[in-house]
């Protein structure tokens, strides 16, 4: 369906305060009231992300490619150093149906502030949040701090893979989790590697091998520990297995959980050739003696399954990746949403590291 851009309204201040850019966002609607009917300012989510200033561009460029899943109204709020001033850039403009049908518009606001305006960073963005939409928190530049002073945010979006310490990430995920909903990236990347691996034990004659899993391998980037941490966690809590530390083995780190009177072995390893954050692959084995693995190829995941008695079938499972801009895209949404097995699998996956 074709679409056509509503004319965009623009205001800028220096030297500004919350109250005024609450009202100019204010102005700038009634305005586009008034000379569109047709006008329907979004109502979903607010997003506030806070971020270096000279990184800002990226991180807007990250959010321009999110697609459909944009948030109704972003809020960026860029770090200065030495800065004691704000500085606001509000737009507001809408995309609509050509043919005549409504306007939804999309709103941005972009704070230049400094680092003492961190610690009370709630007073500075609660008068600009979009009252009763549910508000999405991210830094992506670490300013953990001022996300924590965010009561106003019900969800934290966080990329646990950033992290240089694996077992720092996986407990700061933890100890938000207790107030407030996560979204985690480095358990979104994996989100395919988790469907195919349940997919493949859906058939009710595969079903049976689930309790007879002895041993898990999973390559991963050299910094997506995490990762590969949160999917062993999830096969750990969905099954009923009781983890174990995990401790340096054959040049990568090995626990050995707990299960009705067995041991299941789960291993992580470092796949260097990965030339992006996340999993490279995935090897289930059976005490039978089937052996399935998943690993990144051309395409797409190839899979490959061995049955006891030797024989062997492959194939591949096409579309398997969402991309970098799609993962913050699904964030995104999934802010709106509610993973029930992301918090037991964190759990077990910081017991492993622990």
């Amino acid at each position: 369906m074709a679409t056509d851009a509503v004319e965009q309204a623009v205001w800028s201040a220096q030297d500004t305060t919350p109250s005024a850019i609450d009202g100019a966002l204010r102005a700038l609607l009634q305005e586009h009231h008034e000379s569109d009917q047709a006008f329907a300012p979004a109502r979903v989510l607010n997003l506030v992300a806070v971020v270096d200033r000279q990184w800002r561009g990226e991180i807007e460029n990250r959010l321009e490619r999110v697609g459909r899943f944009h948030p109704s109204r972003t809020i960026v709020c860029a770090v200065e150093r030495g800065r004691k001033t704000i500085d606001a850039w509000v737009s507001m403009g809408a995309v609509g149906d050509a043919e005549g049908g409504i306007h939804v518009g999309e709103e941005r606001v972009e704070l230049t502030i400094g680092e003492q305006h961190l610690a009370a960073l709630d007073t500075v963005v609660d008068p600009l949040v979009v009252p009763d939409l549910m508000t999405l928190a991210w830094s992506p530049h670490g300013y953990d701090d001022a996300v924590d002073s965010l009561e106003l945010a019900g969800v934290v979006l966080v990329d646990s893979v950033q992290s240089v310490d694996a077992k720092s990430a996986i407990e700061r995920a933890q100890r938000l989790l207790e107030t407030r909903y996560v979204v985690d990236l480095a358990w979104l990347r994996p989100t395919p590697w988790r469907e195919r691996i349940a997919a493949t034990f859906d058939p009710p004659g595969w079903r049976s091998a689930l309790k007879e899993i002895s041993a898990v391998t999973v390559s991963h980037h050299p910094d997506s520990t995490v990762s590969g941490a949160l999917l062993l966690g999830w096969l750990s809590s969905r099954l009923g297995w009781q983890p174990a530390k995990m401790e340096p083995e054959d040049n990568g780190i090995v626990a050995r959980a707990r299960t009705h009177g067995r041991k299941v072995r789960l291993r992580l390893e470092v796949d260097a050739s990965m030339p992006v954050p996340g999993l490279a692959g995935i090897t289930i084995e059976t005490a039978s003696g089937m052996k399935l693995s998943l690993f990144r190829g051309a395409g797409g995941l190839q899979a490959k399954r061995r049955l006891p008695g030797g024989r062997e079938s492959s194939w591949v499972v096409v579309g398997a990746s969402r991309g970098e801009a799609g993962i913050l895209g699904e964030g995104i949404r999934q802010a709106l949403l509610r993973d029930p097995t992301y918090g037991p699998a964190l759990q077990h996956a910081c017991e492993m590291l622990h």
